[in-house]
Formats: C-alpha cells, structure tokens, sequence
C-alpha cells in the first residue's frame, strides 16, 4: 500500500503524530484506524461476494481486476485460442529488421549511382550520402533547385 514511503519520511510521519495526537491518544487513533481499514475491506469483500452472487454461475471465474484496461488486454494476448503465441513466435524482428536493413542498402547503392550519372548530365539532385568527387576544371557544379 505504502510502496513508496522511506524510512526517513516514516519517522516523520511517526514524530509528527506524536506532536498532534499526543503519546496519550496515539495508540487509541491507531487502533480506531486499523478498525476502520478492516471494517472497509470487509465490506468491499461481501459486496465483491453479493456481485458474484448476482452474476450468476457462468461468470463463476470473473475477477474484479480483470476491469483494469491493462489487466485484460494481458489476459487476452497470453489466451491460446486465439492463436497469437503462433503469431508472436513466427515473427522474427531482428530477421525482418535485417532484411530491411539489406533492401535499403541495396537500394541506396543503386540509386547512388544512377542519381550521380543523371545529375551530371541533367542537373538532378545531389546524393548528400556519397562524399563529393573533385570536379573537372569545365564541368559545373550540379544545381539544387531546392536548396535555393
């Protein structure tokens, strides 16, 4: 419940009381608030109980934390009938990833080359992948027309 709470801030919290109830009334609160705590547990569970009742026996395995968004997609994913676990282990992400990877390399190298034949003949786009080759004394930079 209290996950989170250091032990620093629980003598805090702990001296604190002492200030405000007093050493006198400080086991008396405690007792009065574990009282209540209890007393609203048990209520939440009879209710969880009359529900269950009310639904009926077909939803006999409902679970009330299966309300949570987060709780149920993660129920559904992990259900064999549906057949994602054969999906799921059928994809391999490092293979699809690499054979990407390979395909636009591919395509890089191939487009590298005809764009660099074309851009010196037709004044096309410039390849900013490839490092720039030393122009001849008469041949003209290649223009961008989107650069300007």
């Amino acid at each position: 419940m209290f996950n989170d709470i250091g032990a620093l801030e629980l003598v805090a919290l702990v001296v604190l009381a002492v200030l405000v109830f007093g050493p006198e009334k400080l086991p008396k609160m405690i007792q009065d608030v574990t009282r209540t705590i209890r007393k609203i547990r048990e209520f939440s569970e009879s209710a969880k109980a009359d529900i269950r009742e009310e639904l009926g026996p077909e939803f006999k395995d409902f679970e009330f934390e299966d309300l949570n968004p987060k709780t149920f997609i993660r129920k559904q994913l992990d259900n064999d009938d549906l057949g994602l676990k054969e999906i799921r282990n059928g994809f391999d992400l490092k293979k699809e990833m690499a054979e990407v990877t390979d395909a636009v390399h591919g395509r890089e190298a191939e487009s590298a080359s005809s764009s660099s034949s074309t851009s010196s003949a037709s004044g096309g786009t410039v390849d900013m992948t490839k490092k720039r080759e030393q122009l001849e004394p008469a041949e003209r930079p290649p223009f961008d027309a989107d650069a300007t």
